[in-house]
């Protein structure tokens, strides 16, 4: 890496307000309330994350059926089914919940739009958290992954059809698949560009700029965060060489062999001291950092009220 001479750091980058609202519910959730505290699933898709809150006492979870009787037990950021809810209503849980409030909208939207009688097509990624949440808001929502997808989807009335998608896809993604739900359903109620969330458009964004001013691009997050995946194919559909790695760990030092100019950022679940790790390693030779702001960012959500009103 002796050959790096600048290091490009671009904002924003790494957490966003809704993994800021869920890391900050459990940390008040365990100062605050009676332990033990669950938390079922991944807080947010950061396995450091995960590891500090479990080593402060969060007990994570897979299901419901793992908390005990009259528990407490915090929600992920990334919403869960109505199913869930049921279970825990069942066993007497003492609920936080840490979903994303845009998320959470979502899950509002997929409800009135089937209670006005839409079909709903949502385009996200078959398994992730949040798609699981949002196909259970509703009976009869139908998933879309790829654009051949469309070709089989079945609707009840080709002419009362919405559509959504996942917060944390590229929009250069999203629109060849809307493009072809258009020409199937010319009626279709498309999801307005907001429907990818602010965070995710404000990262995809700056990674872009930073694509096209730097020689390598490196994204910084865990394997299981989609916005960071699109991060790296963002960076990548400009032309530019970009990687992902989970830690300074990951970096291979063969793909920055002749490189001048390497930029990094962050997926939205990434805590800044892996971001400064990875700074710290590839300035060790005499890199200069330079950080450049695409975009001002200033979005913040209050804390879930079971949480805001005690230890505050």
């Amino acid at each position: 890496m002796a050959s790096i001479r600048r290091v490009v750091l671009v904002s924003p980058r790494g957490f966003c307000a809704g993994v800021v609202r869920a890391i900050a519910t459990v940390e008040r959730a365990l100062a605050a309330l009676p332990p033990p505290v669950y938390v079922r699933r991944a807080i947010v898709h950061n396995d450091g994350v995960v590891g500090r809150l479990r080593e402060a006492g969060a007990r994570f979870v897979d299901e419901m059926s793992e908390v005990p009787r009259g528990a407490t037990v915090v929600l992920s950021a990334h919403g869960v089914p109505p199913a869930v809810w049921e279970q825990a209503r069942a066993r007497d849980l003492h609920v936080v919940d840490a979903t994303c409030p845009l998320v959470a909208k979502f899950h509002r939207e997929v409800r009135r739009y089937r209670d006005t009688g839409l079909d709903v097509i949502l385009i996200g990624n078959a398994g992730h958290d949040e798609t699981v949440g949002i196909l259970d808001q509703a009976p009869g929502v139908r998933l879309v992954e790829r654009t051949p997808d469309v070709a089989h989807v079945r609707v009840d009335n080709p002419d009362r059809v919405a559509c959504i998608t996942q917060t944390t896809l590229s929009g250069h993604d999203v629109a060849p698949i809307i493009d072809r739900l258009r020409q199937r359903f010319p009626a279709v109620v498309e999801p307005r560009a907001a429907d990818i969330c602010y965070a995710t458009r404000n990262r995809q964004a700056a990674v872009t700029w930073l694509a096209r001013n730097v020689d390598v691009v490196l994204i910084l997050g865990d394997d299981t965060s989609s916005n960071t995946q699109r991060l790296r194919e963002v960076a990548g559909a400009v032309g530019t060489p970009a990687y992902r790695i989970a830690t300074s760990a990951g970096l291979n030092e063969a793909w920055l062999d002749e490189v001048e100019v390497v930029g990094l950022s962050a997926g939205a679940s990434t805590p800044e001291e892996v971001i400064d790790e990875v700074v710290d390693r590839l300035c060790r030779n005499g890199a200069v950092l330079e950080e450049h702001t695409v975009l001002d960012e200033r979005v913040s959500f209050a804390l879930p009220p079971e949480v805001a009103r005690v230890g505050a």
